[in-house]
């Protein structure tokens, strides 16, 4: 018979064989409790990426403005460059796992997998995208990270509309956030305050009219060398740069740029990029700052307006 008497004395209610939760949940990660995932930092090795290989869907290009693209894509044409891009994270000893939808057909922007979460040190923030071409796109992102075993620490709800390549990371302790088209006030109160619980601060800066992400005006070279695009990134945004020790340099060609998807990178580690191929004036001033650069073809991909960076959603890199 069960003896029910003196129930305070048992374990399950704080008794003799309890044993407390003591430790946080960012040391949790990488233990069998919770899988590694989680940034501190943009330019750290990049560990892990979460991809979605198009498909068939792309045929909706043909009426490009409907879903927010630039031109019709040539599916066989944007599928093997997209294959080839996850090959060339693999060659850089860059793990990638691919999201699926199920049950449903998906939508022609579901790979632009950077704007459906970010991460932090303890966790994914799922996003929640501005445009109603896109709305449930975050599904099947929080579906695979979840199923990875990587935590989920908030998903943006209410009104508060985010993308997460308006969100970077200038040092353990710092992110910077875009308010814009894409991330409104709402979702930046929800993120400092789950930010804030993590011992981060937010700054918010504003962007101009006319452009999409902070990621299209701010990326990460080397552990204090930050590259900027003029006329861009705001004054506020350089001034914690510099204040944090960065060097901050400018995008030398707006044509590559705009025609190359030049600045639409990723950094694979301190000092070494994955770029869009057929930007020499770029590359070239990247290895005059002693950046390594590697390159793959994403001219058709582009045509969906979006490169690299967008099509890349970082789970991991090596902390800081």
């Amino acid at each position: 018979m069960v003896d029910r008497s003196n129930p305070h004395t048992k374990s399950a209610y704080g008794g003799d064989g309890w044993r407390p939760r003591l430790t946080a949940l960012r040391d949790e990660l990488g233990t069998p409790r919770w899988a590694n995932g989680g940034i501190d930092s943009e330019y750290a090795e990049l560990k892990q990426v979460l991809l979605y290989r198009p498909g068939q869907e792309l045929a909706a290009s043909a009426d490009f403005k409907a879903v927010q693209m630039l031109e019709p894509l040539d599916i066989g044409k944007a599928i093997d460059q997209h294959d080839a891009m996850a090959q060339a994270y693999r060659d850089n000893g860059v793990t990638v796992h691919y999201a699926e939808v199920v049950g449903q057909a998906p939508t022609p922007n579901q790979m632009f997998m950077a704007d459906l979460f970010v991460m932090t040190p303890e966790g994914a923030i799922i996003a929640r995208p501005a445009s109603e071409v896109r709305a449930g796109e975050e599904r099947w992102a929080a579906r695979k990270i979840a199923d990875l075993g990587i935590p989920i620490v908030r998903s943006v709800s209410g009104r508060g509309t985010f993308e997460g390549a308006d969100l970077m990371w200038l040092d353990p302790k710092t992110a910077i956030i875009g308010r814009g088209l894409r991330t409104n006030d709402e979702a930046i109160e929800q993120i400092a305050s789950i930010l804030a619980d993590m011992g981060v601060d937010l700054i918010d800066v504003d962007m101009p009219v006319g452009t999409m992400h902070l990621m299209g005006m701010l990326r990460f070279l080397d552990k204090d060398l930050a590259l900027a695009w003029p006329v861009r990134l705001v004054h506020r945004a350089v001034d914690a740069l510099r204040e944090r020790g960065y060097r901050v340099v400018f995008f030398p060609d707006e044509k590559e740029a705009r025609d190359g998807m030049a600045f639409n990178l990723v950094n694979l580690g301190p000092g070494k990029v994955l770029m869009a191929t057929g930007n020499p004036i770029t590359e070239r001033f990247f290895i005059e700052l002693g950046v390594e650069c590697i390159t793959t073809p994403v001219d058709e991909l582009a045509k969906a307006a979006g490169a690299i960076g967008c099509l890349t959603g970082i789970l991991e890199r090596a902390k800081t």
